[in-house]
């Protein structure tokens, strides 16, 4: 069986090393000019490895061809180029350990921090595998570069082998994945494929179709600004009634530190201003639509309620959607997720299909018509300076996009 590691290896240090986080305040498309340097370095690479019909759309994705050689479906293979912006991606120096030996890994740059199987199960069974983790200053950038270093490693398989056979596969490197921009009205008709996947997952064998359904809030609180020493009875703090909103939504029940599995929640990401305007943002998560309605209504409930508290203060709530679970689609036609799992099973790897408590740009790819489940990269402890990869689960991946690719065309 064909090795990929040290091409993974090299790929995804390179890839990491570059700085491309994405920013939710900024409107430009892609959100921050940082991550043109790894969209122009995948035209690059595409080109190089004889890829057909590359492009960089002007919303800042990058598309590519891989010629089939027998009829099928055309199938997409994704990955997003941005970082999180949750956590520091600036100075990222990856560092692959090899054939890890099962102890605590430690980080140069945080003493403090420790990687252990103890904390982290997973990693102990990832004993003798090459792990790659940032220095302990920033995050690693896996999610989703090790999705970026499959795909590509994939694709320049296949065009070296042409006797592979496989229909048309369409590959596609997205910005602005980690803000909910990932796909643009135009990338369904530019991708222009049957079904597609994205890699973007987590332990080896994952195959995700049921994700979570999401909006985004914004709750805008303007209060009385005044001269603090003629304040009183005349100043109305803004802070401390967007504090107010925060402390009476439910804390012990619907926050994402306390809840898992099946359940949502609200989840109050920044809170900026000052005692005149406060803004205050958050993300609300529920794998159903009845479920993610009813916690827009409670956070519209308790702006209602704080503000009846004081009529001078102004206190609006907007609630837009940003995707939806990508079952409500799937399991309508499971054509590709029973492709994966076909192919998953060629390669003898034990399927692990759980509801993820996030979202992909499979997701609004599903709502917009093109079926997209989510597969592994091996990725863990993403969005922090704990993340790590195994390269061998990264390998794993590879051949699957690969096995998936033969398996549409054997039985197209």
């Amino acid at each position: 069986m064909t090795t990929f590691d040290d091409e993974l290896k090299t790929r995804l240090v390179r890839y990491c090393a570059i700085d491309s986080q994405s920013d939710m305040d900024s409107a430009a498309t892609p959100s921050t000019a940082i991550q043109h340097a790894m969209l122009d370095l995948m035209v690059e690479e595409l080109t190089a490895i004889g890829a057909g019909d590359v492009t960089k759309t002007d919303y800042g994705t990058v598309i590519a061809t891989i010629p089939g050689n027998v009829e099928g479906p055309t199938i997409g293979f994704l990955a997003h180029v941005d970082t999180a912006p949750q956590f520091n991606a600036t100075g990222v120096k990856p560092r692959v350990i090899e054939g890890y030996n099962g102890g605590a890994i430690t980080f140069p740059d945080d003493p403090d921090l420790a990687l252990t199987p103890e904390d982290f199960p997973y990693l102990a069974e990832k004993v003798g595998d090459d792990i790659v983790t940032a220095s302990g200053l920033t995050l690693l950038g896996a999610d989703d570069k090790a999705g970026v270093a499959i795909v590509m490693t994939a694709a320049r398989h296949l065009l070296q082998n042409p006797d592979i056979k496989r229909p048309t596969v369409r590959v596609a490197f997205t910005p602005d994945e980690e803000i909910g921009r990932g796909v643009d009205e135009r990338l369904p008709k530019d991708l222009g494929v049957d079904f597609a996947y994205t890699f973007d997952g987590g332990e080896l064998g994952e195959i995700v179709f049921e994700t979570f359904s999401a909006d985004f809030a914004v709750v805008t609180v303007k209060g009385v600004s005044i001269h603090p020493g003629d304040a009183k009875d005349k100043l109305v703090n803004a802070i401390h009634l967007a504090s107010r909103i925060v402390e009476t939504l439910p804390q012990a029940t619907m926050t994402p530190e306390t809840t898992d599995g099946h359940q949502g929640f609200i989840h109050a990401v920044d809170m900026k201003g000052s005692a005149a305007e406060m803004v205050v943002r958050f993300i609300l998560r529920d794998f159903e639509l009845d479920g993610l309605e009813a916690k827009g209504a409670l956070l519209r409930q308790v702006c209602e309620t704080i503000g009846a508290t004081e009529p001078r203060a102004e206190i609006t709530c907007t609630i837009t959607p940003q995707y939806r679970n990508m079952r409500y689609w799937l399991e309508k036609d499971m054509t590709p997720v029973d492709l994966a799992r076909a192919a998953l099973a060629d390669l003898g790897i034990t399927e692990k299909s759980v509801p993820i408590r996030g979202g992909t740009d499979g997701s609004r790819l599903t709502e917009m018509g093109v079926p997209c489940p989510n597969l592994f990269t091996g990725m863990q402890n993403v969005h922090g300076p704990l993340e790590w990869v195994s390269v061998q689960d990264m390998a794993e991946a590879t051949r699957l996009c690969l096995r998936i690719a033969e398996r549409a065309a054997e039985t197209s």
